[in-house]
């Protein structure tokens, strides 16, 4: 029977709320924010990824670590050294100087991200009782969806404006706050039952999506024939290979392979890793495609992204009372295909009169993208969750997790290698048959690095600034359509693993 929260369950529920908000708010700002950041500070395109990715990667790599670390050496003392590391390389995020700075003192985030995520919901749980468990955690996930629909329309503002950096600041005062509602009013508490580290499992997992990242992302700069860039992608492969014999035969494995032995659970984490490496992967780009491409103000961007967040939070509900009803199977069908046809249409727009055209072009993509994402969440949420024991429910969520997670990264060092390449060969095609003085060629080749932020040289005629100006755009156009081709098949495999794994009436 539903009771009152206690003082205590009613602290820990607000410090669990706002420490999911600095995630939430930071991750989904940022992306609209990339624009300005790259201009104020000088990024190259190669950077930029690296200050999505630096985050990303270790947040992933180390997230099941940091949930184990909760347990073993209790979950307030772990969730407040990841708040104060999170904060502190905020702080260090907004007043850096140089993109190597920044980029350090993102994947030091992605740190204290991996010590605070995981510690969140399992406070949360710990503190309050089955009877309102499922009350604290919907209230949870409500305030996280209000946040991420905060994130786009307060970065695009605030880069708007000129205060990308205040997106960093803003995590010191919630960092505050939670850490004074911690110490002051929520017990600590841990797991008495805890099992020890996985150490070389966390060390294999991180080296390998490491080593993929690092060889990918820098391919565009080194050339795939380069020894580092071969030797990093050959090191980072053989320490994921490495990874799953470990978690094998270890006693105490960070992710226990016998969970895969369930084909939903199986197949739940295929359609995961899929269907968030095409939304990682694409949401890293759209920004810079709306914000540098097409012409949109940076809020306008922020404002453009909006239809997705509102519809997965509008349709999830509706979507769970159904498959409660008649199972997961179709919906995570329909849903990564519909997901998937969004992404495809926005290979069809190339360069629209923004933002006026926003509503027969963009906006169509937007609205099936939040469709389909809409009907596959709480489905897949349901289908991985509901494969497994209820004893093995906490390592079942924190493998789903990091699997979304580790998609984006894959997806962004990928995706990322392929349009610097093809942005990069695009330009190099045209500039052979341009007659342009060899100086003008190589000013525009350097600042192809830039991607979709390069600039005209000086010196050209109006005519000539006009047709290099172009020659951006289009090549950029055409290096992102593969991004969405890739997004869409992505998608589309998704889809399949519901058909091959997910059989009719398995969960109901």
């Amino acid at each position: 029977m539903k009771s009152d929260f206690t003082s205590i369950q009613k602290w820990t529920l607000l410090a669990c709320i706002l420490a999911s908000s600095l995630v939430f708010i930071d991750s989904t700002a940022l992306n609209v924010a990339l624009p300005a950041l790259q201009k104020d500070l000088g990024i190259s395109g190669t950077q930029l990824l690296w200050v999505i990715n630096g985050y990303a990667l270790f947040l992933s790599s180390l997230l099941l670590v940091g949930g184990s670390l909760g347990d073993l050496y209790g979950r307030n003392r772990v969730f407040l050294t990841g708040l104060v590391i999170f904060s502190l390389s905020s702080l260090i995020c907004g007043i850096s100087q140089s993109p190597l700075q920044l980029i350090i003192a993102r994947a030091f985030q992605g740190i204290g991200g991996a010590l605070l995520t995981p510690g969140s919901l399992s406070i949360l749980s710990s503190q309050v009782g089955p009877e309102n468990r499922g009350r604290a955690i919907g209230l949870w996930s409500t305030f996280s969806a209000l946040t991420a629909v905060f994130g786009p329309v307060l970065g695009g503002w605030l880069a708007g404006l000129g205060l990308w950096r205040v997106i960093f600041f803003i995590n010191i005062p919630l960092s505050i706050m939670v850490f004074i509602i911690m110490i002051v009013k929520v017990p600590e508490s841990r797991n008495s039952d805890a099992k020890k580290l996985d150490i070389p499992g966390a060390v294999l997992v991180t080296i390998g999506l490491a080593g993929i990242t690092y060889g990918f992302i820098e391919s565009s700069k080194q050339g795939f024939g380069n020894p580092a860039i071969i030797t990093s992608l050959l090191a980072g492969g053989i320490a994921l290979i490495a990874f799953i014999f470990v978690q094998r035969y270890s006693k105490q494995p960070m992710m226990p392979l016998n969970l895969f032995q369930s084909s939903i659970f199986t197949g739940g984490n295929l359609l995961t890793l899929f269907v968030y490496a095409a939304l990682g992967g694409a949401m890293f780009f759209l920004p810079l495609n709306l914000i540098q491409i097409q012409g949109y103000s940076e809020l306008s961007a922020g404002l453009a992204l909006l239809p997705v967040i509102l519809l997965i939070a509008g349709i999830s509900s509706i979507i769970g009372k159904y498959t409660d009803r008649t199972g997961v199977r179709l919906p995570l069908i329909i849903g990564p295909i519909i997901t998937g046809t969004g992404f495809f249409l926005f290979s069809t727009y190339g360069i629209t009169p923004a933002p006026i055209a926003y509503w027969k072009t963009f906006f169509l993509s937007f609205l099936l993208m939040g469709i389909g994402m809409g009907i596959t969440v709480a489905p897949l949420t349901t289908a991985v969750m509901g494969s497994i024991s209820e004893k093995n429910a906490g390592i079942a969520s924190g493998i789903n997790n990091a699997i979304a997670r580790a998609a984006g990264v894959l997806a962004v060092a990928l995706m990322g290698a392929l349009v610097m390449s093809s942005f990069k060969n695009s330009i190099e095609k045209e500039l052979t048959v341009m007659d342009f003085p060899n100086s003008i060629k190589n000013e525009i080749r350097v600042e192809s690095s830039k991607l979709a932020a390069a600039s005209v040289p000086d010196g050209l005629s109006q005519d000539e600034n006009q047709i290099v100006d172009k020659l951006f755009k289009i090549s950029f156009i055409n290096a992102f359509n593969k991004v969405v081709y890739v997004a869409s098949g992505l998608c589309l495999l998704g889809g399949i693993m519901a058909v091959i794994f997910i059989k009719p009436k398995t969960i109901e």
